[in-house]
């Protein structure tokens, strides 16, 4: 009988993102291994679409008795959990899976049999390292890395998104795509203003080489109503409106990707785009803990306190320009 393996992450987009090397690195290492998923609902969609997760399992809160009712029936040998909670670690022992594994963290570690200490709060290392280490305790023989990119879409599937995209705003397929992601949905602590995030995008539209695409999330109103204020029919304002895979479809067509650390940049990076990404100023918000999982030649991070400088923003402006001589 196959063996099946049950990996969670619950919780948030960029989150799942920096676990699912775990998924493709176990199936590559391991393939008759059955990977299963548990994850929120958000992150339920792109979960379903990733060639090397088997089953996905919705990880229902309010629901906790339909959750573990499909856990059961997954009939997994082995956990292994990125993030721990108590209410999460008491399911998983309710679903008697004899091997739980998860971080040596927190009260909830009480309901794990196999705990990993790694005081993550020290950053001596990326989250996704992390989170690969815990492979360790259940093949310690598994070589653990990261094959970029992440997301393997079918071209086909990539194409609609984009045509789909360039008939909303009766666009012609003509240019490359540099997109800005102002928000943040409360997920970070460094970012630029949205005036600063407009400069960037006005130098870019004056090469007249690209497609200036903002994107936002459902909550952005006030953004959006700012920046057609300022841009008007310069760039193109996209609401993120359908799923998660949705948008990281879109996404994968695009070819430079500008915003804070939060959901969307992990998303952009996960179909290996080039990043320009802003983190806070402190230990653990910094890239040595939250970089994505494109190709470190790919990424340019920038570390961005409240009160940053204009001589950080030039600094950002001129790697920008440098990155769209290229595209």
């Amino acid at each position: 009988m196959t063996t099946s393996v049950l990996i969670t992450r619950h919780d948030k987009i960029g989150d799942f993102v920096v676990a699912l090397p775990m998924f493709q690195c176990l199936k590559a290492a391991r393939p008759e291994l059955r990977l299963v998923a548990l994850v929120s609902k958000i992150n339920l969609s792109l979960a379903q679409q990733l060639p090397y997760i088997d089953e996905v399992i919705e990880y229902q809160p309010d629901n906790l008795g339909a959750t573990l009712a499909a856990v059961k029936k997954a009939n997994c040998s082995v956990s292994i959990s990125a993030f721990i909670d108590s209410q999460l670690g008491f399911l998983l022992w309710r679903a008697g899976i004899p091997k739980r594994i998860g971080p040596a963290t927190k009260l909830a570690q009480i309901w794990f049999n196999c705990r990993v200490k790694q005081r993550r709060s020290q950053v001596k290392k990326t989250e996704f390292a992390y989170n690969l280490d815990l492979l360790k305790a259940f093949d310690s023989q598994i070589e653990t890395g990261i094959q970029a990119p992440l997301f393997v879409f079918a071209k086909a599937d990539s194409i609609r998104a984009l045509e789909a995209f360039n008939a909303q705003y009766h666009l012609e397929n003509d240019r490359p795509i540099v997109a800005f992601h102002p928000g943040s949905g409360g997920s970070t602590d460094g970012n630029l203003t949205l005036q600063d995030y407009i400069r960037l995008a006005q130098a870019v539209i004056q090469q007249e080489k690209y497609r200036v695409v903002f994107t936002f999330g459902p909550d952005d109103e006030a953004l959006i109503a700012e920046a057609d204020a300022a841009l008007g029919d310069q760039a193109v304002l996209h609401r993120s409106q359908g799923s998660v895979y949705d948008f990281a479809l879109l996404l994968s067509n695009f070819s430079l990707f500008v915003s804070t650390s939060t959901g969307p940049m992990h998303l952009a990076a996960g179909s290996n785009l080039k990043t320009i990404s802003f983190f806070g100023d402190v230990k653990v918000a910094s890239p040595a803990r939250w970089a994505s999982v494109n190709q470190p030649e790919n990424q340019h991070n920038f570390t961005v306190p409240q009160d940053y400088s204009d001589k950080l923003y030039s600094e950002i402006e001129e790697d920008l320009l440098q990155l769209t001589g290229q595209v």
